[in-house]
């Protein structure tokens, strides 16, 4: 049997997910039968809810005689170290790009990686059934990307394949009828090379991700590039820092379609599970234990930002959680790592821990899922990761793309300009719009996306990645409003924030408990202000006329997760349980705050 490794890689929401999705279905994998979800490899609830891929998962389909692995990646740069590591598995890429938006930042981003690895794309020009596609524009411009980056001769000869992935059809040429999607399985066959490597030579395969089962316990996803492999097999786990450990494979895991089937051996070129070791770690090797050559260790990229989790300490504490406690924190941040290992953990002390990671999505992710399985934390302002070299503070930067209606460039230009951000290109798209690129300190960019949307009018897209550390850059302006505090505890009445609402924006409605230290809305100046929301209107006996007319209260601004941590200062925190998300002081008391600032 055949095998073709390949990888899907795009800029975030261009369809790699449907496409994967409408392959398994054409290739005969599902039976007639059998009912399917819409984009399916995203298996987790928040990759449902925000359309996006978050984990990077492997699928297989039968096509005439050979057996297909496909790896759905990340698009968004904060996962970019999934990518890169998945790009060494494989032996072809499909990248997929829009139709009509064309080359986007994060496409650059892995194309690069891609290149360099000598991986040799296919180009998937998806969505052409949009009416303002133009393809051709499109593929002039991946070939200028590709020029940009350093590609070979043999690279910029790159085969093209137009496709509608949600109407599940593909062709070579904008002319053919819409069928279906054989043209694109052709191409792959075609054009991804067969792996190297024979099942005579002595065993070697390397784990690219990690899975956690509670009953096998750690699970990792390999390639094997040379020999077979069979169930309780005695091997040998050479790691990244050259220990060597001997054990036998406990279970073989084969992938078809969604599905996991145990399996009792597998040869040279496939992608399988393995399980029987606890010490497995991305990168490790699996090898003869009479012969071992281990591989090459894979590099895995340094977090850039770190963010504290903390016990909840608020006056409402316990009350919505299931779990609260430093323990059970300790235990849940224990058991991502396990499997994230783009992220790390320390403890800080006094039921504290210092998460950090790749960027703020990351993050957050990471604190939705806990929030939804019942866990109650505080979070303090995310921090980016400085390190020092030769005495020299240095700092990540970031390269930032934005996409600006023409009327407010002068203004995001300006406003970025306060972030030391430096402007390296500025293309108008000839739609009204404006391209800008700028080099900019990670730190200039936490809390930014809020303001940048209310600058742009809603309008304006931003999208950045990583570039790499350079030295300290002084300071960077921060938030300018104050905020409102509550300096009572008790229940929000709609008389008393009516009074507080020219104030500035409120954050909560009427009827919403609140307590002394807890930020309620943005001041509208930049100082902070103590307010009371629980205050009635005191009742007279005097009966006039106007004295009782209705009030209207503007809608509050209701802040998410996301929102909440970019808008915090570091003497705040954002409090999150399972049914809220609140911000508050760090420190409740007011006279200790006024201390505090002396």
């Amino acid at each position: 049997m055949e095998f073709r490794n390949i990888a899907v890689i795009a800029h975030v929401d261009h369809g790699k997910t449907t496409l994967v999705d409408e392959l398994l279905k054409q290739s005969g994998t599902f039976d007639a039968h059998t009912k399917t979800d819409e984009r399916m490899m995203d298996s987790n609830a928040l990759e449902k809810e925000r359309g996006i891929t978050i984990l990077s998962k492997n699928t297989a389909i039968h096509y005439k005689n050979t057996k297909i692995n496909i790896i759905d990646t990340p698009g968004h740069a904060d996962f970019g170290g999934e990518v890169e590591r998945v790009l060494k598995m494989v032996d072809g890429v499909l990248l997929l790009v829009d139709a009509y938006e064309g080359v986007m930042p994060q496409t650059k981003f892995v194309v690069k990686k891609a290149l360099s690895l000598g991986l040799r794309p296919i180009i998937v020009i998806n969505k052409i059934d949009k009416p303002s596609a133009d393809a051709e524009r499109v593929v002039d411009e991946v070939f200028d990307l590709f020029v940009a980056l350093d590609a070979t001769e043999e690279q910029l000869e790159f085969p093209i394949v137009y496709a509608a992935a949600r109407d599940g059809y593909a062709k070579l040429n904008m002319e053919d009828p819409d069928e279906n999607l054989i043209p694109l399985f052709e191409t792959i066959l075609k054009h991804v090379p067969t792996p190297t490597g024979s099942d005579e030579n002595p065993l070697q395969l390397q784990v690219f991700t990690l899975d956690y089962d509670n009953y096998v316990g750690k699970i990792g996803i390999a390639r094997i590039f040379n020999g077979t492999i069979k169930k309780n097999q005695t091997v040998l786990l050479a790691k990244a820092d050259g220990e060597q450990i001997r054990g036998r494979i406990s279970k073989l895991i084969g992938f078809i379609g969604l599905d996991r089937t145990d399996i009792d051996e597998a040869s040279s070129g496939d992608i399988i599970a393995i399980a029987g070791f606890e010490a497995l770690d991305v990168g490790d090797s699996i090898v003869d234990p009479n012969n071992p050559i281990p591989l090459d260790p894979l590099h895995i990229e340094e977090p850039t930002l770190s963010v504290v989790f903390a016990v909840n300490d608020s006056p409402f504490a316990g009350l919505e959680g299931k779990y609260v406690t430093s323990n059970k924190l300790n235990e849940r941040l224990d058991s991502e790592m396990k499997t994230n290992i783009a992220m790390r953990y320390e403890n800080a002390g006094e039921g504290k821990y210092k998460v950090s990671g790749r960027g703020e999505l990351q993050i957050t992710i990471l604190a939705e899922n806990m929030r939804r399985e019942g866990y109650e934390f505080t979070l303090g302002r995310p921090e980016v990761i400085t390190k020092i070299e030769n005495n020299v503070k240095l700092e990540p930067f970031e390269h930032l793309v934005v996409d600006v209606p023409d009327e407010f460039t002068g203004t995001v230009i300006e406003k970025l300009g306060k972030k030391k951000a430096e402007m390296t290109a500025m293309n108008p798209t000839g739609d009204g719009q404006t391209r800008i690129e700028f080099e900019i300190p990670a730190r200039g960019l936490i809390g930014f996306r809020g303001q940048f949307l209310t600058d742009t009018k809603g309008e304006g897209v931003m999208n950045h990645s990583f570039l790499d550390f350079r030295p300290y850059s002084g300071s960077v302006e921060t938030r300018k409003n104050g905020a409102l505090v509550s300096m009572e505890n008790g229940v929000a009445l709609g008389y008393s924030l009516f009074n507080l609402q020219e104030r500035g924006t409120l954050f909560i409605e009427p009827q919403v408990k609140v307590y002394g230290g807890m930020i309620i809305g943005e001041h509208a100046r930049p100082n902070d202000l103590d307010v009371n929301p629980i205050k009635g209107k005191a009742q007279s006996n005097v009966r006039s006329s106007g004295a009782d007319e209705a009030i209207k209260l503007v809608p509050p601004k209701k802040l998410n997760l996301e929102t909440a941590l970019e808008w915090i200062e570091n003497d705040e925190l954002v409090e999150v349980t399972p049914i809220n998300v609140r911000v508050r002081k760090r420190l409740l008391d007011p006279t200790k705050r006024k201390r505090a600032v002396k």
